[in-house]
């Protein structure tokens, strides 16, 4: 059977969760069963340079992103029989963390799950099933049932989908994911791609896988829950029929206490006596106390409530006042990065925090612990658990998720179970339950010796996970789930939305020259043929002149002046000339200095000022007719009235 991977993470190349030891570990067991298994994953820059050196360059292409063109380069590397596709774009993987970085996961995830689509036929591997991984690649069932199954090509291939943890689904806006993958508006119902108002890679994939996995029984059934649902709990319900739980394996190889080469000292369940000495050197190197009579217990993991670190937090001062002592190796969240490191500074040589992806120490934690602590909220399936099973160091748990179908408490009736649970997420059921575990390890060295045996000896391979998948393989190939994939082939065909249905028709990134036309053969023609070509065209020549003669206005004749008429306008012009002659010149326009114009402003500033200090000219106020006619007759009365004037009498010679 062939089979495609597609996953944004794969040890030995990426790693940050359980997805990469998935898809890394599965892989290659179903392609020593004999299937042509192929993985998908992103060309990151974080990925080792050991291994960007032995990849080999197979072809490259653009991807098409709304009005966008992006290169996309795909590198092969061989590994394990597995042939690992790395796709090439150092705008979107060519960052210093490959996830959270710029803001734009919605264009960087399209653009991974429409490359590992177009990339298909260029390599010539048409898969039976694609099988896609956690959010990243959930567009890829979504876009191969939308876009791509009208093609030949892709028509008969199925989808499966695999649920790591349902709490990350990859939430976008509506506008960002239709401009980037050109899905149009008829598909964002609540039916289809829209989930409460957003875009949802995760959901996505749940309406057009064929059929659905999660990690474990247990979650598979606790996610159909609206506890653990995340909100699609109502989804997976509608399809509780396509959805089934794979329990996870580890590589039995690489966690193998009798050959671990990371370790102090190798030791098999026979012979423990090498546990003791590796506890030993974990104490020293890590600052506690050297004591083989003191219970270690390790934390490997992802710093965050997950995780049911809030529980530690609340009971810390508890526990370190028991004879215990406690190391933790993770990242994540700083609110349990500050708790560590203050345990570590206010209980020293009882508490050990790295804060760090170091898997060396892992390996030495596993080996050199007595127990191991793992209190999830929710667990889809884990893996730190069944590692720490794998070298003696006995679990405690909290009953949720892959953490119940893998970790059963020991019952001191029937001697069954190979660890310590409790069920109610309490802090105080929790702080009960280590005190329970102490109080074997002190004072019952048989029944701890047993829990160590048994853990050791169980069967944690992908050999009994690997045949599930094969079966399901198998089971869509068959048709036996065509049932749903009938129904989401006809939301998909139904939809008239041009865009919806665009033709994907991949290309190399270097397009090949289009093949030159075939020129047509040249028809030879007779003397005759040509002769009587020319007198047409010359026939149309003529006729297009004539219509053009015939539209055209007539141009009025010219009217001729008389000699008189010219004579008379030359004197004209002669007597216009000697007026202008005789004109006087004007005078050249004289230009005034500096000084002469600095003057000038300042006359006329005083003058301004003047002016504005005299007293205001009353208004003149307009008299009215009668008001004239009155002053008129006032003056004539006036002269009538007045006594003639006297003579004046001439003076005599006496009074001169």
């Amino acid at each position: 059977m062939k089979i495609l991977f597609t996953a944004s993470e794969c040890v030995p190349f990426i790693k940050t969760g359980g997805l990469a030891d998935v898809v890394g570990a599965l892989a290659p067991v179903l392609a020593k069963q004999g299937h042509d298994v192929r993985v998908m994953l992103p060309l990151y820059a974080a990925v080792p340079k050991q291994y960007v050196d032995q990849m080999t360059h197979v072809t490259d292409f653009e991807v098409a992103l709304g009005w966008r063109r992006q290169y996309c380069g795909i590198e092969l590397l061989e590994k394990d029989g597995v042939k690992f596709y790395f796709v090439d774009n150092k705008f979107y993987f060519g960052r210093p963390y490959i996830y959270g970085m710029g803001g734009d996961e919605y264009e960087r995830f399209g653009f991974f799950c429409r490359a590992a689509l177009n990339a298909l036929p260029l390599l010539d591997f048409q898969p039976d099933v694609i099988h896609a991984h956690d959010w990243q690649s959930g567009m890829v069932p979504a876009l191969l049932k939308i876009q791509y199954a009208h093609l030949p090509f892709f028509a008969n291939i199925k989808t499966m989908f695999t649920i790591h943890n349902l709490q990350y689904q990859g939430v976008f806006g509506i506008r960002e994911v239709q401009d980037v993958l050109g899905l149009g508006d008829s598909l964002w119902t609540d039916d289809k791609l829209e989930c409460y108002g957003c875009a949802n890679f995760m959901k996505a994939a749940l309406v057009y896988s064929d059929i659905i996995t999660t990690v474990s029984p247990s979650y598979a059934e606790e996610i159909q829950t609206a506890y653990y649902g995340e909100r699609l709990d109502g989804l997976l319900r509608a399809r509780k029929r396509e959805v089934f739980g794979v329990l996870n394996g580890i590589d039995m190889a690489d966690y193998n206490p009798a050959t671990d080469a990371r370790i102090p000292a190798e030791y098999t369940a026979d012979d423990l006596s090498g546990k003791a000495k590796c506890k030993a050197e974990l104490q020293e190197k890590l600052g506690l106390t050297v004591d083989p009579n003191v219970p270690i217990i390790g934390m490997v993991g992802r710093l965050s409530s997950q995780k049911g670190l809030d529980l530690v937090d609340y009971i810390i001062g508890d526990l370190m006042s028991e004879n215990v002592q406690l190391v933790v190796l993770g990242m994540g969240e700083s609110r349990y990065v500050n708790l560590f490191s203050w345990a570590e500074g206010e209980f020293k040589g009882k508490v050990a925090a790295r804060f760090a992806m170091d898997h060396a120490l892992a390996h030495q934690i596993y080996a050199g612990c007595d127990m191991f602590l793992m209190p999830s909220q929710f667990e889809p399936c884990g893996l730190s658990q069944l590692i720490a099973l794998r070298y003696g160091t006995v679990p405690i748990v909290r009953e949720t998720g892959g953490l119940r179908d893998t970790v059963l408490s020991y019952n001191e009736y029937t001697g069954d179970g190979n660890g310590f649970t409790f069920f109610n997420y309490n802090a105080n059921d929790m702080l009960n339950v280590i005190n329970r575990a102490i109080d074997y390890y002190e004072n019952h060295k048989d029944v701890w010796h047993t829990l160590q045996q048994r853990g050791m000896t169980g069967d944690y391979s992908w050999t009994n996970s690997s045949k599930k998948y094969m079966e399901l393989y198998e089971g869509l190939v068959s048709g036996r789930f065509d049932h749903d994939s009938a129904s989401n082939q006809e939301k998909a065909s139904s939809d008239d939305d041009a865009e919806a249905n665009p033709v994907v028709v991949p290309y190399p990134y270097e397009k090949e020259e289009p093949e030159a036309p075939v020129k047509p053969k040249r028809i030879r023609r007779t003397k005759e043929q040509i002769a009587a070509d020319k007198a047409a065209k010359e026939a149309e020549k003529a006729a297009k002149e004539a219509a053009k003669a015939a539209e055209a206005p007539a141009k009025p004749a010219r009217k001729r002046r008389t000699k008189a008429e010219i004579e008379a306008d030359k004197a004209a012009k002669a007597a216009a000339a000697e007026v202008t002659a005789e004109a006087p010149a004007k005078p050249a326009r004289k230009r005034r200095t500096k000084a002469e114009i600095e003057a000038e402003k300042a006359a006329k500033a005083a003058a301004a000022e003047v002016t504005a200090e005299a007293p205001a000219k009353p208004a003149r106020k307009r008299r009215t007719k009668a008001e004239i006619e009155a002053d008129k007759a006032a003056k004539e009365a006036a002269k009538a009235e007045k006594p003639a004037r006297k003579p004046r009498a001439k003076k005599t010679e006496t009074q001169e």
